[in-house]
């Protein structure tokens, strides 16, 4: 059975479906695996060291001739042309609704599993690539933020005077939250945080940090885990309580998302203008709108002395361990979606797990 990994296309996107230390498991199992020559150079896995691993270095056309075809993004419009009839797609494919592309593709009689719609359930934690990514923009977020950041963020003793431990909120505590508290920790800061979601108080205060407590008269627990959209009146109290909490911040960090809608507005313009000179603000809804308005994707700007950070790819960022991470989803996947018997590797029916069932996008 053979995979095909092509290099990624999209402009900024540095990482890659497999990394060498997949690919020479996967060969171990049974597969061939063909690999776009130069296709994890960004992500600094050289040619040489996946020729070593196991894989066949191959031109462009050849990665979509196989069984099963794996990408980090959406394909583009050539590509998914290129897969043929009876291959198996996956990567995330970042679409919401319907999807003429992925319509396309299915028609033909490719089957296509989309990575962000893993099922959150104990069995698919180790393939969950919405969560592997997530955990490394929230680590990188605030990475950015501490270079972008005119202050210390430990406290700090000097000869020459004491300088407070930065005041640094983040707002939303899902995956990627959760792990930009504990880096902002991990550097000494002093950490606030908030989500509409009751149950995540206990896991900011595990990290160290300080939960925002906030009356809304609604909660935002959602189904899966996920946040829920509020109503427009609880939106409003939630703007106004916050902007107090905002003002006194030094840095703040935004993660704030509902799966495929806008993201909500939580900075207004007036807290940007309220911030101290200095002020960093990352938002990392910024692709789906951001949680500030005043944000640009993937640009950084300055709005009245404060710095507003709207990169969109974060784990790109951080490609060789992000591919890495990405590559072990993957590969835990095929796990379940592929079987060996006695002289040959055969793929299951999709169907019959509820895993691959909820990835499957069906041609119906």
């Amino acid at each position: 059975m053979k995979i095909g990994i092509p290099a990624e296309t999209l402009p900024g996107e540095q990482r890659v479906a497999t990394t060498p230390e997949v690919v020479k498991k996967l060969v171990a199992k049974g597969f061939t695996i063909l690999i776009e020559s130069g296709a994890g150079t960004a992500a600094c896995y050289p040619d040489a060291e996946f020729a070593a691993a196991g894989a066949q270095l191959v031109d462009r056309s050849a990665v979509f001739d196989a069984d099963l075809v794996l990408k980090v993004r959406r394909p583009t419009a050539d590509e998914a042309a290129a897969v043929r009839t009876g291959t198996v797609y996956i990567s995330l494919l970042e679409s919401c609704g319907a999807d003429a592309l992925v319509a396309e593709m299915t028609h033909r009689g490719v089957q296509v599993l989309g990575m962000e719609r893993m099922p959150r359930i104990s069995r698919a934690q180790a393939m969950d690539a919405l969560s592997s990514q997530s955990n490394i923009a929230g680590y990188r977020a605030v990475i950015e933020a501490a270079a972008h950041n005119k202050r210390f963020f430990p406290a700090m003793m000097t000869a020459a005077g004491a300088a407070k431990p930065a005041r640094v909120v983040v707002l939303g505590a899902g995956v990627a939250g959760l792990q930009a508290i504990a880096t902002a920790r991990r550097l000494g800061a002093d950490v606030h945080a908030y989500d509409v979601r009751p149950e995540t108080r206990e896991q900011i205060l595990s990290l160290g940090a300080k939960p925002i407590e906030l009356d809304l008269g609604e909660s935002g627990a959602g189904a899966g885990g996920y946040a829920r959209e509020l109503s427009a009146e609880a939106k409003a109290k939630q703007q106004a309580a916050l902007a107090n909490e905002l003002v006194r911040a030094q840095v703040i960090i935004t993660t704030a998302l509902i799966p495929c809608r806008p993201a909500p507005e939580l900075i207004t313009t007036d807290v940007i203008e309220r911030l101290r000179p200095g002020a960093v603000v990352v938002d990392l809804a910024a692709a789906n709108g951001g949680n500030c308005k005043l944000t640009v994707a993937d640009q950084v700007i300055e709005h009245q002395g404060v710095t507003l950070i709207g990169y969109t790819n974060y784990p790109s960022r951080v490609a060789t361990d992000a591919s890495s991470f990405y590559a072990k989803n993957l590969m835990n996947l095929l796990d379940i979606m592929v079987e060996k018997t006695t002289d040959e590797l055969r793929l299951r029916d999709l169907q019959n797990d509820e895993i691959t069932r909820a990835m499957l996008i069906a041609a119906d």
